[in-house]
């Protein structure tokens, strides 16, 4: 089916079955605001204070072996564990260049973290949901969670531990894939890579939202009726400062240079998942996460602030369940270059 006859096809479903749901946001924010089951045992220093990461080698001593730099974000659960074990496999199942590859599971860590833990006080720590669009850290100081992944490109950026790296790829699904598209416009951390010839891209899975540009929205009636639903991450007011000092229209010029492919499993769609943003800012942009993010795609297409250098890659057969994106045909071709993804252009 033709790109733009699909996406026709799945808003006019959305207006036609689209009815009031009852959010499930407190549901939701209980659940996850408990405490992680695992913290991540590296660190790495974010001005004075330290942020934990997954490492599938220890990164204190130069790896002149290293190629490749892949950091899987994990979702609003705070599951750095569950999503370094997917990247590990994914890891296993990219063969030669796999062993060429350094995987990072960074871990954003929330006040119930850190006390369930008793981990030291400089440990960074957001807000339950401020992480995921860049808001500053609540302690020990203000850095925003993009700082903290601009510290992690700063480190494998290093020639002196990485002399020989030449590609990084930073994978986010879900509430990871929320922050990799926000973190896509907003960056700081990929010009020193790009200056030193290292490729940048990013891999945005099944995420419930997106930030758009301008005010309009796939679902308007919704939009309508909705206060705030252009502000930040949905949209560009109310920038946290980390993004607060370019304008709108430079943040997307960089974006839209930028190397950005979009994973969507063509089984996320169900309008009632539980893990699903069904706040009225997020279902403006559509009743899934398959039509948002089509939709979204689409609205960067129609713009014209030049073709973006971005693809959309259905995953067929997969719902919302990250290890399966990230090791699907694929999720290898956009994380490894491996061929096997028939949708791949």
């Amino acid at each position: 089916m033709h790109y733009r006859t699909l996406l026709a096809a799945l808003l006019l479903v959305a207006v036609a079955a689209h009815a009031p749901v009852a959010s499930a946001t407190d549901a939701q924010a209980e659940r996850n605001r408990k405490p992680v089951k695992e913290i991540a045992p590296a660190r790495i220093a974010v001005g004075a204070a330290a942020f934990p990461v997954y490492l599938s080698t220890d990164w204190s001593n130069p790896l002149p072996e290293i190629t490749r730099a892949v950091l899987v974000l994990h979702g609003v659960l705070r599951n750095a564990d569950d999503y370094f074990r997917a990247a590990l496999s994914a890891q296993a199942a990219a063969g030669d260049a796999g062993k060429t590859t350094l995987m990072i599971a960074p871990q954003f860590l929330i006040e119930p973290d850190v006390d369930a833990f008793k981990l030291p006080a400089d440990t960074l720590r957001w807000s339950l949901y401020g992480w995921q669009g860049g808001e500053p850290a609540l302690a020990p100081g203000p850095a925003s969670s993009f700082d903290a992944l601009d510290a992690i490109l700063a480190r494998i950026g290093d020639k002196k531990l990485f002399p020989n790296l030449k590609q990084v790829v930073v994978f986010g699904h879900s509430g990871g894939g929320q922050v990799v598209q926000r973190y896509a416009i907003a960056t700081k951390g990929d010009r020193a890579l790009i200056g030193e010839g290292i490729g940048v891209r990013f891999v945005v899975a099944n995420p419930s939202s997106y930030a758009y540009f301008t005010g309009q929205r796939p679902m308007p009636e919704i939009a309508a009726n909705c206060h705030g639903y252009n502000r930040w991450k949905f949209g560009m007011d109310d920038r946290p400062p980390y993004l607060a000092a370019p304008s709108a229209a430079e943040l997307e010029q960089a974006y839209v240079a930028r190397r950005v492919i979009y994973l969507l499993g063509t089984l996320d769609t169900d309008p009632n998942h539980p893990a699903l943003d069904k706040s009225c800012m997020a279902e403006a942009e559509g009743p899934y996460r398959y039509a948002r993010g089509h939709a979204y795609v689409a609205a960067m297409q129609a713009r014209d602030s030049g073709t973006p250098n971005h693809s959309v890659w259905d995953v067929p057969g997969v719902g919302h369940e990250g290890g399966k994106m990230l090791n699907s045909p694929c999720g290898l071709t956009a994380v490894f270059d491996i061929p096997g993804c028939a949708a791949a252009d």
